[in-house]
């Protein structure tokens, strides 16, 4: 009998190019079960699903796998001619049943034939909700919400024993996250899943969660995890707090014994110096004194040695985490002022395919408003045209106030430039002075601004794109934000709803995450597809 499929770590470790440790010393164990891994953007999360693929080597430690994987990256990147079939690694196999079914199979061909394939093919789909979708059908066709949930079916049509999941519902609409969901509850394999998504994450047999500090497990949901975390994270604080207090008591026993030692020692030389003592018991009183003096010095210094490493060990566990602070400047945008028009506008990348209909929209002060339909409704290509990036079939777009376009891709920085540089080319005539403080705030500081971008993670990124825009001494009137939560960790996340809900400009935000939409205070919805 064969051992359980299993994924062991043994003190891995991974160090980037640039000489920055991003993995030290984990030691972990995947059985055969759902487990989410959360974490700071940053932190490591999708560097070790490539080094559990093997696209990454370990700089330390090892990684063994025992059964087969399959993984499903963030961004489905596709070739031009790409189709469904070609994802599932299957279009010869559908092209001899094809033959086979025009009867010019050869023999061998239909010995070779697996009937049970298009139904296989079908039920894999409609798992993920593309029941309709053909296999025939070109990837670059579908959305990019589509060409995940396809590559997922695809993942699970090749039944693996561990499904690797990074950011599965990322793009995403409700539906779709539904139907993630439903798969991952009813998958009997093993499944490792990075992801931010609160509800997905609740479907988990375990947390995985990593810091800077190391990994540590929790076993249940989302909802487990946080439970657990807040006792720690108290206990911790109490610890801290109890050797901090320890430390100074220990501090301040020391100087009130060394003053006293100070004017014991005062008293015995005035004494000396009157003459009133004889000199034999004068120098047994100093030997005595030195003596005393020493052995005070040596036990107030391993007080305080023993305070200061329960200390130092109380601060180890704790992670410092710097706040982020997504406040903004104001915008100046009146309430009466006239941010967008859209007249009947009719828009599309494929002559006489449409993606987006007779829409017409009009945008008045500083409006908030949620552009929401399923994936393949035309809602990145609504905002593509309001950003000027796409050209209308017909009908008329006005963008009439300064606006800054934050797309999925973050296609705003230029990745061979640092975070720096690219703040500065984007807010022309800042100074750097403005530059640093901006990022700072968004917890780029000191060297950690002059990263290159290309070298960031995807919430890094996100983040990084986030303070170039949102940062300016002089915020645009007007906000275009497609999906900008979905790389942001939880922490990060929070600070942003916060920043967007004070900002006095208008908004106009593609998001599927409901609870994000609600922080924001998003004053209506334009429903496209329906």
């Amino acid at each position: 009998m064969s051992a359980p499929a299993s994924i062991t770590l043994a003190r891995l470790g991974w160090t980037a190019p640039d000489g920055r440790a991003v993995l030290s010393d984990l030691d972990l164990q995947f059985p055969r079960e759902r487990t989410g891994i959360v974490g700071r953007n940053g932190v490591g999360k999708s560097t070790l699903l490539r080094l559990l693929t093997g696209d990454l080597r370990p700089t330390a430690g090892s990684v063994a796998i025992g059964g087969t994987i399959a993984i499903v990256h963030q961004d489905v990147q596709v070739a031009p001619d790409a189709t469904v079939a070609d994802l599932f690694a299957v279009r010869e196999a559908l092209a001899l049943l094809r033959r086979a079914e025009a009867g010019t199979a050869s023999l061998d061909d239909i010995a070779d034939a697996d009937w049970t394939l298009e139904a296989r093919l079908d039920e894999a789909l409609a798992g993920v909700g593309l029941a309709a979708l053909a296999a025939d059908t070109r990837l670059l066709s579908l959305s990019g919400g589509q060409r995940t949930r396809a590559a997922l079916a695809a993942a699970i049509f090749a039944r693996p024993d561990f499904l690797l999941l990074d950011e599965p519902t990322n793009n995403l609409d409700r539906d779709g996250r539904r139907a993630v969901r439903d798969l991952l509850a009813n998958w009997t394999g093993g499944a490792i899943v990075v992801s931010h998504d609160r509800e997905l994450l609740e479907e988990m047999d375990a947390i995985v969660e990593l810091t800077g500090n190391g990994a540590a497990r929790y076993g249940g949901g989302w909802s487990a995890y946080r439970a657990r975390k807040a006792v720690e994270d108290a206990a911790a604080d109490a610890r801290l707090a109890a050797a901090e207090k320890q430390a100074d008591l220990v501090r301040r026993q020391a100087q009130a014994a060394t003053e006293r030692q100070d004017r014991r020692d005062a008293g015995g030389r005035r004494k000396a110096a009157r003459g009133d003592m004889p000199r034999i018991l004068i120098g047994a009183r100093k030997q005595r004194a030195e003596e005393s003096a020493g052995a005070n010095s040596r036990l107030a210094e391993r007080q305080r040695a023993d305070a200061e490493a329960a200390l130092a060990a109380a601060r180890d566990r704790i992670e410092i985490i710097d706040p982020l602070s997504a406040g903004l400047a104001p915008t100046g945008l009146p309430a009466s002022r006239t941010v967008l028009e859209l007249d009947s506008v009719t828009a599309g990348y494929v002559a006489g395919q449409p993606v987006v209909h007779d829409v017409t929209l009009t945008v008045t002060g500083p409006e908030r408003i949620a552009i929401t339909g399923p994936n393949g409704s035309g809602k990145s290509t609504l905002l593509a045209l309001v950003a000027g990036t796409l050209a209308p079939w017909s009908g008329r777009v006005d963008t009439r106030v300064p606006f800054a376009m934050f797309d999925q891709r973050v296609s705003l920085l230029d990745p061979a430039r640092s975070i720096a540089d690219n703040f500065l080319a984007i807010n022309p005539g800042t100074t750097n002075n403005q530059c640093r403080a901006a990022l700072a705030r968004f917890r780029f500081r000191a060297d950690a601004a002059d990263r290159i971008v290309g070298t960031l993670s995807g919430g890094q990124m996100l983040r990084a794109g986030l303070a170039c825009t949102l940062g300016a001494p002089q915020p645009p009137q007007l906000l275009i934000l497609d999906e900008p939560g979905n790389h942001l960790d939880l922490d990060t996340l929070a600070a942003i709803e916060s920043g967007l809900a004070a900002y006095d400009g208008a908004l106009l935000v593609v998001s599927h995450d409901p609870a994000f939409l609600a922080a924001i205070g998003i004053t209506r919805e334009v429903a496209l597809g329906v």
